[in-house]
């Protein structure tokens, strides 16, 4: 029998995570809207071209010494200055690379204006590295209530910021400091809101102490940052003068990622949560893998079969004509992003068991198959790119079901069995709509049209199949119709 404890803490974990990570991808997704009605796409590729390298904040924020921070039961105040410390010396150090290198990266990427873009947004790695602990306390206290109220408060304020600047004509600057703003005052808000601050004390030994995990996630992280990154810098690299495209490829990657992100960062912070508890309960371990990959399946197919739907009316409404040839390369990106959550899952399996050498042997694996199949399609321009990633994410997922396997017996096999269902129905349902919808011309009408019928014929097939998700959200309403007639009944 399950936990209820556990239960009830994953479930309002789930809950405030999701709010969280949606509430921030509507706020992006709005501003987004207003700043690429005013921006040109080329100024969008600026940016795009660093992200790269912008990617080393994410990794700070989410580096190996902290990781291993989460799965320590008993952690004293010592061990988290060293770590805080570690970070913000790591944070200082690479801005400086990063500073001097500036003009090497404006020769490389065709362009001289990348000098003091980079320089500038550069700086919020620095921004970034001292909240980690703070941002690490409140995983640990399971308070998502928190970072959603902190998350979401930076990037409103960076957000209003951002469209100010573009409106008075500021250009690629209003999208530098959209990532500067944002960067500072969330760290800010994680200073005031967590009250912890660090002790003059940094030790090697403690810093050592972590480095089986930690050391072996930091190289991974390092590792993935460059490389699921890579492609707007490959762009910019080998095409002169195509910071446009630049723009569209990494705008319609962004676009195409927002609700996937959101399902990828929720799952994993409660994976964080949930699977060091009973990394020692193999069965256990098997059964929460695959309610969490079935949930997944349930959500992840019919957004991205949606998505590929209504990918270029929504373009057109939402951005304007201009950004219409970010449509193909969306549209085959969302083939990738349906199944890049389930990845994120599995792969806080593994840390949660501190495999953290399939990490890095596999990364490595992984990579190398990345590398072959960008030379073996960048001949085929950016769409050949595009399709390399999308095998390259599929092939991912299917060496981590083979090592999930090998740790808990969840194999690509039962994988298939808990996920396939739904993604037929998904496929199913965008299909009818598909036929449905073709004679409407207007842009606004095919939109809400598919928006509410896609999903809405979707859970009436998974319904009538008798799927287990609709089973649970069934169990859930009914559970909580039940709880509230027993309130009333009380206070009678």
């Amino acid at each position: 029998m399950a936990d209820p404890t556990l239960k009830h803490t994953t479930t309002v974990s789930l809950f405030w995570s999701f709010l969280d990570k949606f509430g921030q991808q509507i706020v992006n997704l709005a501003t987004g809207i207003i700043l690429m009605r005013i921006l040109d796409p080329s100024e969008y590729g600026l940016i795009g071209a660093l992200t790269i390298f912008i990617a080393f904040s994410g990794i700070l924020i989410d580096s190996g010494f902290t990781r291993a921070l989460l799965n320590r039961k008993v952690i004293s105040s010592e061990e988290y200055s060293t770590v805080f410390f570690f970070n913000v010396g790591l944070a200082l150090f690479l801005y400086l690379i990063f500073y001097t290198a500036a003009p090497l990266l404006a020769v490389m990427f065709h362009e001289p204006m990348i000098t003091s873009v980079s320089r500038l947004l550069f700086i919020s790695l620095i921004f970034n590295s001292v909240g980690i602990i703070q941002q690490t306390l409140l995983i640990r206290k399971a308070d998502f209530r928190g970072m959603t109220k902190i998350n979401i408060s930076a990037l409103f304020i960076a957000g209003i910021v951002a469209i100010v600047m573009a409106v008075t004509g500021y250009g690629v600057w209003a999208l530098v400091m959209q990532t500067l703003v944002y960067s500072f005052f969330r760290s800010l808000f994680l200073w005031i809101y967590s009250k912890w601050t660090p002790v003059s004390i940094f030790s090697f030994k403690l810093l050592r102490s972590f480095s089986g995990l930690s050391n072996k996630l930091l190289l991974t992280s390092l590792i993935n940052a460059f490389f699921n990154n890579i492609y707007p810098s490959i762009i910019a690299f080998f095409y002169p003068n195509s910071m446009k495209q630049v723009g569209y490829y990494s705008q319609a990657n962004k676009y195409q990622d927002i609700p996937f992100a959101v399902l990828s960062n929720t799952y994993r912070q409660v994976s964080m949560l949930v699977l060091p508890e009973i990394n020692e309960q193999t069965e256990r371990l098997k059964r929460v893998v695959s309610k969490m990959v079935k949930s997944l399946a349930f959500l992840a197919f019919p957004i991205g079969c949606l998505m590929i739907l209504v990918a270029e009316p929504g373009f057109q409404f939402l951005f304007k004509d201009k950004w219409l040839p970010a449509v193909p390369y969306f549209k085959v990106l969302c083939i990738a992003g349906m199944v890049s959550p389930f990845a994120f899952v599995l792969n806080e399996l593994f840390i949660a068991r501190e495999k953290a050498d399939y990490f890095l042997g596999v990364e490595i694996i992984r990579r190398v198959i990345l590398l072959l199949l960008i030379a073996m399609l960048f001949h085929y321009g950016i769409m050949g790119l595009a399709g390399s990633w999308v095998i390259y994410t599929w092939i991912t997922l299917l060496i981590s079901l083979f090592l999930s396997q090998k740790l808990i017996d969840y194999s690509p096999v039962v994988f298939l069995k808990d996920a396939s269902p739904y993604a037929l129905l998904a496929i199913a349902s965008s299909a009818v709509f598909y036929f449905i919808t073709l004679g409407i011309s207007n842009n606004l009408h095919f939109l809400l049209t598919n928006t509410f019928g896609v999903p809405l014929l979707y859970l009436l097939l998974c319904r009538l199949f008798k799927l287990e998700m609709t089973r649970e959200i069934g169990d859930w309403f009914s559970a909580k119709k039940e709880s509230n007639v027993n309130k009333n009944q009380q206070q009678v």
